[in-house]
């Protein structure tokens, strides 16, 4: 298909057993950090907008575990919605399928019909169930060509478990608390997703 303009994001939740454990410094469980920490991110994407209204921004919303469940399909921004679909988030249990969650969303990204696509990854572990994540980020820079850029958040675990992501164009940025983990999104989103968006002057057609 065509692609014009714009950027799409698939935010990539962990909503496997572990993340029902108290996150670092907090009082709450990893998994209601994560949430607020990605909702604090619809800032934002609000800010963007308003500055640049001509450039789209489309974002779903993934959760996974030893399974993956998409809660938001890829479309058009809307805060309410992707609230809607952050308070949705599954209770934490059982594995972590890192891999299946990267290779399902990423046709998602390809029919969202824009330039920029971006897969956004919250983890606080390694891969335990299904297709390996190094493998899938591999096939996906290969197959893209390097369109689709992964980037991983390790909350409460070792960035060095993604460092593969660094050889693939993406990156991964480690956070050991909740205001970390913030603090990592917003390095991630404001400094590498939306400061890219507008440079239309590197964005090429492609068809798929």
């Amino acid at each position: 298909m065509e692609e014009g303009l714009g950027a799409a994001v698939a935010i990539l939740v962990d909503t496997s057993g572990s993340m029902r454990e108290t996150a670092p410094g907090d009082s709450r469980p990893k998994y209601m950090v994560a949430q607020e920490a990605i909702e604090s991110m619809l800032d934002a994407t609000d800010a963007f907008i308003a500055r640049r209204p001509d450039f789209p921004i489309k974002i779903g919303l993934y959760s996974f575990s030893s399974n993956v469940r998409t809660l938001r399909p890829i479309a058009a921004y809307d805060r309410a919605a992707i609230r809607a679909a952050l308070s949705s988030l599954p209770r934490p249990g059982g594995g972590t399928a890192i891999g299946e969650a990267l290779h399902e969303a990423r046709p998602d990204l390809y029919r969202a019909g824009v330039f920029r696509k971006y897969l956004l990854v919250v983890t606080d572990g390694e891969n335990t169930s299904g297709r390996d994540p190094e493998k899938v980020s591999r096939e996906i820079f290969q197959k893209s060509a390097g369109a689709v850029q992964v980037y991983f958040v390790a909350f409460d675990t070792s960035p060095e478990k993604f460092a593969f992501l660094k050889e693939v164009g993406g990156d991964v940025i480690g956070a050991g608390t909740g205001p970390e983990l913030r603090t990592a999104l917003d390095g991630i989103y404001q400094g590498k997703i939306l400061a890219e968006a507008p440079d239309v002057e590197r964005d090429q057609p492609v068809k798929k």
